[in-house]
């Protein structure tokens, strides 16, 4: 197979993302029809015109794709990059699916983190807890890895605080929370494979230019 033949993958994550993903990708003229056959039950879907495949996989898996160049390309929040810590390179901000990650928690738990007490955290993303704990504010913390609605953790005495994504903050106050610290903005980014950036530079470069431009383009006519 020449260099021109060879395809170059996508990985996304299911759901919002890759919807919004796809979207901007029409707006610079890559398109992929069979993705938009909701019926279909196939796994990886190709656009043989621009040799493109594209799959849809859950987000924590899409570094996974990507360090190991199952795919070339993956789109997923930075909230999952950071806690899975992957070999790979981060180019595009893509600027939709914006929030923050915050340290959250009654008011009462301010206290706690002015004056570094060993505090119990709970979180869906303990790499995330510890770096912040350990690494930006020295506090000795205990983390809890909790796979549901972190904001029990507080509620019934699980844990002082909680490290969370938060988009609204309404769940948040509803449950008597508020955010406390942020530690980070959070939005989709673009990742690529380290070994695929050197192999398919003008390919991958011309596409992240072209995100760009069209995202500058519509960040400008808001």
């Amino acid at each position: 197979m020449s260099k021109e033949e060879r395809y170059l993958t996508f990985a996304l994550g299911k759901g919002r993302l890759a919807n919004k993903t796809l979207e901007l990708l029409e707006e610079i003229g890559i398109t992929c029809e069979e993705m938009k056959d909701k019926s279909s039950r196939k796994l990886v879907f190709v656009n043989e015109e621009l040799k493109l495949r594209f799959f849809l996989s859950k987000g924590p898996d899409v570094p996974t794709y990507v360090e190991y160049g199952a795919a070339d390309i993956g789109v997923v929040g930075k909230d999952t990059i950071m806690e899975e810590n992957r070999r790979v390179y981060e180019v595009l901000d893509l600027g939709f699916g914006k929030c923050r990650m915050c340290v959250c928690g009654p008011a009462s738990a301010k206290e706690l983190l002015k004056h570094h007490e060993m505090i119990r955290v709970a979180s869906k993303y303990p790499n995330i807890a510890k770096d912040y704990f350990y690494n930006k504010k020295h506090q000795t913390v205990d983390i809890i890895k909790l796979n549901g609605s972190v904001e029990l953790g507080p509620i019934v005495k699980l844990s002082d605080v909680i490290v969370d994504i938060v988009e609204t903050g309404s769940t948040l106050n509803e449950n008597g929370l508020e955010v406390l610290e942020e530690i980070c903005p959070l939005s989709a980014r673009m990742i690529v494979n380290q070994v695929s950036m050197q192999m398919e530079t003008e390919r991958i470069k011309k596409l992240i230019h072209d995100l760009r431009t069209r995202i500058a383009l519509a960040d400008a006519s808001k």
